[in-house]
């Protein structure tokens, strides 16, 4: 008799659904969310930061609903879809331990970011194809069937038009191969490998045409002097992030090796792989960790890798014992998240990030208050203008600098359009002394204040492109927009759109 049943398997899935359905329904849209949005809005071969596949997906979405739980939806059922693909190909990976399926299930739908994470983004898309790639894999594995092999290919481009981490996955079997040292092995890593050509050729069109933006943006522009260089305390907090994505029991249990399971020749060698699934992408991140912060979201993909060997190296009763570890954090998750929720907004009023949480829910109130009727609206940041842009249902460009992250707004915002037009800036900081003085013909500033967050408004009147293009846009391309000149380059939105005599290039 499984130690875990199927019962209650089926009562965890249920009971955590409804949960994530619930806090789906009662979080406002966050700025990435928001910002991913409007790649659904107006879907292309490619976006600013990184491949178009969750563009894709909420473009479909939003035929439907553009609601906030229904554009979450993919995020919502992912646990129970990830869970149920696990318990089908456990099993088939180890038959002499098929009584732990619905444990194995339980264990991946109740790792802790999947107990709460309904948040939408290009990891969301990533996750599923990452995950679904690396079983099929090891199913492969098991005869070097070339169907699998097939299948896991199709899944890894899926994850390469998703995110660039999708490489790992791809590094990692490589490393595989070279271990199993088989002539199958490799023809099956040349499957996977050309299936992934024709999403890393769109890729390359899509870039060369777009002023190489996704190379920019991962390999140059976040990368500035203050995130880089050797640093001890990013380390430690990446091993905090894996005590507490894993949970500290199933670290535990990967790092020392216990009595483990009962395996055939055939099990052990899919276990390696496993392993290896695991630990090839996990380990490049700590190297990475040394020098840059490494983010919750970007290990998700690996987790259900990580547990699943964590399950290989206990004795039959460590997976129950794991089992209702992770049952009883996700029961104090979710007390956690009601609690919060019941809270009222001026409960973090002294924190300095509360007039971002006050945008959050109110921003439509703001706007009501700041640009009244049909006055432009414009922010002075990404995350802000997507949030707004949602809650209006109508693109919010961003006026100055901005930061590198989330500069799909210079493909959107044509600036020129604008010369002469009134344009009223919604703040959550104080503008700098003259900040807006040479862009207008006049400006005035005043604020207010909502639910005991402060606010400035910026009416600019009689918008000066050229100044505003002689200044501000012309620094953006010299700090944006530096393409190599070892990289072919097609065409540049930005270059061409306001200096179509100055290459964009370094």
């Amino acid at each position: 008799m499984p130690l875990v049943s199927v019962r209650f398997f089926l009562v965890a899935a249920g009971l955590t659904l409804v949960f994530r359905l619930w806090l789906a329904a009662v979080l406002p849209m966050t700025g990435d969310e928001a910002y991913f949005y409007w790649w659904g809005r107006l879907p292309d071969w490619g976006f600013y930061d990184h491949p178009p596949m969750i563009g894709w997906w909420l473009a479909g979405l939003l035929t439907v609903s553009d609601a906030a739980w229904w554009l979450r939806l993919p995020q919502i059922v992912q646990p129970l879809l990830l869970a149920l693909a696990v318990r089908w190909a456990w099993p088939r990976l180890f038959p002499q331990a098929r009584a732990q399926r619905d444990g194995v299930a339980t264990l991946v739908l109740l790792a802790p970011p999947f107990v709460w994470n309904v948040l939408v983004t290009t990891d969301t898309a990533l996750v599923y194809c990452a995950v679904l790639s690396g079983l099929a894999w090891l199913l492969a594995v098991r005869d070097d069937d070339w169907r699998w092999y097939l299948a896991a290919g199709l899944l890894l481009a899926g994850a390469v038009l998703s995110k660039y981490f999708a490489a790992l996955l791809g590094f990692g079997y490589l490393v595989d191969v070279l271990r199993r040292r088989r002539v199958a092995a490799w023809r099956g890593l040349l499957i996977v490998y050309a299936c992934c050509v024709p999403a890393l050729g769109l890729m390359a069109w899509w870039n060369s045409e777009h002023c190489w933006t996704n190379y920019l943006f991962n390999f140059v522009n976040r990368h500035g002097a203050a995130n880089t260089g050797f640093n001890l305390k990013t380390p430690l907090l990446y091993l905090v992030t894996l005590l507490y994505v894993l949970t500290p029991p199933a670290v535990w249990t990967l790092l020392r090796r216990g009595p483990g399971c009962r395996a055939t020749s055939a099990e052990f060698a899919i276990e390696r792989s496993l392993l290896l699934l695991a630990a090839v992408p996990l380990m490049l991140f700590a190297l990475l960790s040394l020098f840059k912060t490494i983010g919750l979201h970007w290990v998700l993909s690996f987790v259900p890798f990580a547990l699943l060997l964590a399950v290989r190296r206990l004795a039959p009763r460590g997976l129950e014992r794991l089992v209702r570890f992770c049952a009883g954090f996700a029961v104090l998750h979710v007390a956690l998240f009601v609690v919060l929720a019941s809270l009222p907004l001026e409960t973090w009023r002294s924190l300095s990030l509360y007039p971002g949480i006050v945008l959050t829910y109110d921003g439509r109130a703001l706007v009501e208050r700041a640009a009244p009727g049909d006055a432009l609206l414009a922010s002075d940041g990404y995350s802000n203008a997507a949030i707004l842009g949602y809650q209006l249902r109508r693109h919010v460009p961003v006026l100055g600098m901005g930061s590198g992250h989330a500069r799909h707004d210079d493909i959107l915002t044509d600036w020129r359009q604008f010369d002469g037009r009134d344009i009223t800036v919604l703040r959550k900081t104080a503008p700098n002394p003259g900040e807006y003085d040479g862009w207008f013909r006049s400006v005035t500033i005043d604020g207010f204040e909502h639910r005991g967050a402060r606010f400035w408004v910026v009416r600019g009147r009689g918008f000066d492109y050229p100044r505003y293009r002689d200044t501000v846009l012309a620094q953006i391309r010299r700090q944006y927009y530096g393409v190599p000149a070892w990289l072919p380059l097609s065409g540049c939105y930005f270059c061409a759109r306001y200096f179509p005599d100055t290459p964009c290039r370094r």
